[in-house]
C-alpha cells in the first residue's frame, strides 16, 4: 500500500489534463483530465519530484510509476479514444528514450505540452514529423515540436490553455 506517501500536491498544477481535455473529450472530460494527470504522475516518480507521493523509495516510485502509467492508458482505453492512447504511449516511450539517452533537457516540456494538445485536439503530420525527428536525435526536433504545437493548439482554440499548461510546468508561455 502507497496509501501512506499520499501527500497533498504542492508543486505543479494540473494544468496538462485541463489541456488535454479542453476540445474533444466532451462529456469525458473530467476522466480525460485525470487520467493525464495520473500519467504525467507516473513520469514524475520516474523522472522528477511527484506530487502527490512523497518518501518512496526509488524501487517502489518506479513500481508506483509503471502503475500509473498503466491505469492512464487502461482507462483511456476505456473510453474508446485509440488514437489518445497511442499519443500517450508514444509520450511514455518518448520520454524514457530522451532520460535513457540524456536528451530530455529542453525536449521534455514541449513534449508533455505537444501530446496534451494531440489528446485534445487530434495529432497532425507536423506533429508526427517532429515526435520522429526527436526519436531520430535532430537537433531542431524541440523547436519543431513547438512550433507544431502552437500551431495545433491555435488552431483548435486552445492557446489560453496551452498558456497556462507552459506555465504550469514551469516551460516559459514564449517557448510553448
Amino acid at each position: 500500500m502507497v496509501s501512506e506517501w499520499v501527500v497533498d500536491p504542492v508543486n505543479e498544477a494540473p494544468t496538462l489534463g485541463a489541456l488535454a481535455a479542453a476540445a474533444r473529450a466532451g462529456d469525458s472530460a473530467a476522466e480525460y483530465a485525470l487520467l493525464v494527470e495520473a500519467i504525467r504522475e507516473g513520469y514524475l516518480l520516474h523522472y522528477g519530484e511527484p506530487r502527490v507521493l512523497d518518501g518512496l523509495d526509488s524501487d517502489l516510485a518506479l513500481l508506483a510509476g509503471d502503475y500509473l502509467y498503466a491505469l492512464g492508458l487502461e482507462r483511456l482505453a476505456a473510453l474508446g479514444d485509440l488514437e489518445a492512447v497511442r499519443e500517450l504511449s508514444d509520450l511514455i516511450s518518448l520520454s524514457a528514450q530522451l532520460h535513457a539517452e540524456e536528451r530530455a533537457s529542453g525536449a521534455i516540456e514541449p513534449l508533455w505540452l505537444a501530446s496534451a494538445v494531440a489528446v485534445a485536439s487530434g495529432a497532425d503530420p507536423e506533429h508526427e514529423r517532429a515526435k520522429q525527428a526527436l526519436r531520430d536525435g535532430r537537433p531542431e526536433a524541440a523547436d519543431a515540436l513547438r512550433v507544431a504545437t502552437r500551431r495545433r493548439a491555435a488552431g483548435a482554440g486552445l492557446g489560453d490553455e496551452l498558456e497556462r499548461a507552459a506555465e504550469a510546468i514551469d516551460f516559459p508561455a514564449s517557448r510553448a
